[in-house]
């Protein structure tokens, strides 16, 4: 049985059809990578996996049983986190009280303060901003407390929506460092990605969405050498 299962998942928007019947199967330890334009569906899988949207039709699994119209925040209790797109931080609390939000479902607090330890271990930065208010940290480590900050509820399953996005290169590279790391230490991560090669090069798996369907399924490695993918999503071979 698959950690997590999408079956012919069904997502409208009034009268938009967003996903028409994707189906997609996440195993524990993988790094799953959905690659598309903008308006393929991507983040609309996300928000409905986290109980942001309630799918028309199709179901979704988690170790076997329906999420679908669970609420959100009974979701992230199941074990699933969401970093949503554009770097979403309470900015008027500091570092650290955003990180506790992350852990609000939480009572263990030797745990939390391991954990708030190990989002230090990945972001040194974060610590040495730990009392600063969140509102004036730089893009990069506003990035940095949300993945932090969605890591503290201790999740299974990690949802990352455009990680890199408006970031300078080196710090895409530092994030995408961060998050085979997280990978390493026990998370499974689904991961929206823009920068569609650096996606793929971390992944194990990838999903090719268009227009609410998926159009190729593969080993991420597959994808990378694949000429229909290399010309649509990586601008040509490398």
């Amino acid at each position: 049985m698959s950690l997590l299962a999408l079956e012919d998942l069904h997502v409208h928007y009034g009268g938009i059809r967003a996903l028409k019947g994707i189906s997609i199967r996440i195993e524990a330890g993988q790094i799953v990578t959905l690659v598309g334009a903008n308006g393929a569906g991507k983040s609309t899988t996300l928000r409905a996996i986290s109980g942001l949207i309630r799918p028309s039709q199709g179901s979704i699994l988690l170790d076997g049983k329906s999420i679908v119209g669970v609420p959100a925040h009974k979701i992230v209790r199941l074990g699933i986190s969401h970093v949503p797109e554009g770097r979403i931080v309470f900015a008027n609390l500091s570092v650290a009280d955003n990180l506790e939000m992350g852990a609000y479902l939480r009572k263990d607090r030797k745990g939390i303060e391991e954990d708030r330890r190990k989002v230090f271990t990945l972001f040194p930065r974060l610590q040495e901003r730990e009392r600063q208010s969140s509102g004036t940290l730089s893009g990069g480590e506003q990035q940095m407390l949300a993945i932090g900050r969605a890591l503290m509820a201790r999740p299974k399953i990690l949802l990352m929506d455009e990680p890199s996005l408006g970031l300078a290169p080196l710090l895409v590279r530092e994030i995408f460092g961060v998050i085979r790391e997280i990978r390493e230490r026990g998370t499974t991560i689904v991961l929206v990605e823009q920068n569609a090669r650096m996606a793929l090069a971390v992944a194990d798996v990838g999903y090719v969405l268009e227009t609410g369907v998926i159009r190729l399924s593969d080993k991420a490695a597959a994808l990378l050498a694949n000429p229909f993918v290399q010309e649509a999503y990586l601008g040509g071979a490398a």
